[in-house]
């Protein structure tokens, strides 16, 4: 089983070599993150995380929902994401914390909301990186899991079939979420996006 620096370091070489033109290749998916981010239901003042921020796509939604009161963080494990994230200035629109899922210096139930885009494919140890979320989310707080490609179309871009074991599959993910302090409250995953909504157990 490899060690959890051997995947922070694989996690790091596969985004690192991405970063700069991560943007570039993905240019049309901003709509996606804003339809996304206004599931969540945020309102003014509200306190958000994008956890696994990347280039920081969500940053600017996040912000323009929660206002200038509101509280947006972005964190990430690989360095070269934050700084395309700064060079497009998404720096404004959120904190920006070199940070790992897995171990966040944030407090706990300090937040009302996490943003997940892409995340849950690439978490350590899922159940333990979930649990970690509910830690910093205040009880009746939002997750959302997003991608703005379904499983199936994702799966034909990258050359593979859809498995069983694949933890975005509800029935995968609906138990996960549920041992580690979240209740799923929706799911969609159709071509134009993948979205699972679930709420921070008391």
């Amino acid at each position: 089983m490899p060690n959890m620096s051997d995947d922070h370091t694989h996690v790091q070489e596969f985004f690192g070599a991405r970063a700069a033109d991560w943007d570039a290749r993905f240019p049309d998916d901003g709509p996606a993150y804003a339809a996304a981010v206004a599931e969540l239901g945020l309102r003014e003042g509200d306190r958000v995380l994008d956890a696994g921020c990347g280039t920081g796509r969500a940053l600017t939604p996040l912000r323009a929902t929660v206002g200038g009161s509101g509280v947006v963080l972005g964190a990430d494990l690989t360095p070269a994401m934050l700084q395309a994230a700064v060079r497009a200035g998404r720096d404004r629109d959120g904190q920006l914390l070199l940070a790992d899922v897995a171990a966040l210096p944030v407090r706990s139930c300090s937040l009302d909301a996490v943003f997940g885009a892409g995340l849950i494919s690439h978490l350590p140890d899922p159940a333990e990186n979930l649990r970690e979320l509910a830690r910093v989310v205040r009880p009746g707080g939002i997750l959302a899991l997003f991608h703005p490609i379904g499983r199936a179309a994702l799966a034909a871009r990258q050359g593979r079939r859809i498995t069983p074991e694949d933890l975005r599959a509800e029935p995968n993910l609906r138990p996960l979420l549920a041992g580690s302090g979240w209740r799923m409250t929706s799911y969609v995953d159709e071509d134009a996006r993948f979205l699972a909504l679930a709420v921070r157990e008391g």
